[in-house]
C-alpha cells in the first residue's frame, strides 16, 4: 500500500481549510476579519482553497481606524476587486463622531483600543455569529492559551475560564443567542510558517513588509513611521532609515525594524535569527503585562 506523506505546510494548510469549512457548516452568518496584514491575507488564500470555484460563504470585514498605512488600504481594495467578494468596513471615525468612543489624547494616543467598540457594533449590526481571525499562538501569551473556537459572551467578552476542550480536531460551535465565536484557523502556525507559506504560494503583500526607506522617529525605543497620526513635538527627531514592518496595524502603535530584507528569502532568514516576537513591535502590547488579555476580555479581536 502506497504511503501518502504531507510536509508540514501541507498539514497546517489542511487543518486551516478543515476549520474554515467547519465554520461554514456550523454557523449561519460568519465573517472573515481582514486587516490587510500577512496573516489575514494568508486566511484569504486558504479560503480560496477551501471554497473556490464557489463564492466565500462569508464577507470580509475590515475595522478601519482611519490611521492605517496607505499601502495596506490600496492592497485591500485591489484584492477585493480581484476576488469579487463582499467587503464590509466598520469605521472607528464614525464611532467617534457618534460619541460611542472618545479619542485618546497625549503623545502616545492611538485609536487601536477604540476598534473594539466598532467591531462589536459591526458584529451586532450584521448579526455575525462567528468571526474568523488570523491570530496565532506564537504571537503573545494571551493568544497562546486561547482555543481555536473561542466563545464570546453577549457583550463580546472573552472569559479564559469558560474555554471548551478541543479534542481530536472536533470543534463545538454551539452558542446561545447573542453570543458569538472568534475562530483562529492558523492558531498553530508560527510567523516563520506564514512566511514560508507565502513564499510557496507566491502571495503578494503590501510593500511595507519589505525593506524600504521611510521617515521615522524613535519613541519609547521603537521606530515609528513619521505621520500626521502621531502627536509629534520638538523632542521627536525625524530620521530617514531603511526599515520594514513585521506586523501591520494602526500607524500610531505599529513600530518598524531596521532591515535590509527586501525579498522573501531574506525576510525568512531574518526571522529565523530573531529572538523577539513580531508583537514586540506593537506599542499597544506594552501598556501593561496583560495588555492583550485585558483587551480580549473587553471584546478585542
Amino acid at each position: 500500500m502506497s504511503k501518502y506523506n504531507l510536509d508540514y505546510l501541507d498539514e497546517l494548510e489542511a487543518e486551516a481549510i478543515h476549520i474554515l469549512r467547519e465554520v461554514a457548516g456550523q454557523f449561519e452568518k460568519p465573517a472573515l476579519l481582514f486587516s490587510g496584514g500577512k496573516d489575514s491575507i494568508t486566511l484569504v488564500r486558504l479560503a480560496e482553497k477551501a471554497f473556490r470555484p464557489g463564492k466565500f460563504p462569508f464577507p470580509l470585514v475590515h475595522i478601519d481606524t482611519g490611521h492605517n498605512f496607505e499601502e495596506t488600504i490600496i492592497y485591500r481594495d485591489n484584492m477585493v476587486a480581484r476576488l469579487g467578494e463582499k467587503l464590509i468596513v466598520g469605521s472607528v471615525q464614525e464611532s467617534i463622531d457618534q460619541g460611542k468612543v472618545v479619542e485618546q489624547t497625549g503623545k502616545n494616543a492611538s485609536r487601536n483600543a477604540l476598534q473594539t467598540v466598532t467591531l462589536l457594533d459591526t458584529i451586532a449590526l450584521h448579526g455575525f455569529d462567528a468571526c474568523i481571525g488570523g491570530a496565532r499562538r506564537d504571537e503573545e501569551k494571551a493568544r497562546a492559551k486561547e482555543r481555536i473556537f473561542s466563545v464570546r459572551d453577549e457583550f463580546g467578552q472573552w472569559d479564559p475560564k469558560r474555554q471548551r476542550p478541543e479534542l481530536w480536531n472536533i470543534y463545538n460551535g454551539k452558542i446561545h443567542k447573542g453570543e458569538n465565536v472568534r475562530v483562529f484557523p492558523i492558531s498553530n502556525w508560527t510567523e516563520l510558517d506564514v512566511w514560508n507559506y507565502i513564499k510557496r504560494e507566491n502571495i503578494g503583500l503590501p510593500s511595507i513588509y519589505f525593506a524600504h526607506y521611510r521617515d521615522v522617529i524613535t519613541r519609547n525605543g521603537q521606530l515609528m513611521a513619521a505621520s500626521p497620526f502621531l502627536n509629534m513635538d520638538e523632542e521627536d527627531i525625524v530620521e530617514h532609515k531603511k526599515v520594514r514592518f513585521r506586523t501591520v496595524g494602526d500607524m500610531s502603535c505599529t513600530a518598524a525594524v531596521e532591515s535590509d530584507a527586501d525579498e522573501i528569502d531574506n525576510i525568512i532568514m531574518e526571522i529565523s535569527a530573531s529572538k523577539i516576537s513580531e508583537r514586540g513591535a506593537r506599542m499597544d502590547d506594552k501598556v501593561s503585562e496583560a495588555a492583550m488579555e485585558d483587551r480580549k476580555k473587553g471584546g478585542y479581536f
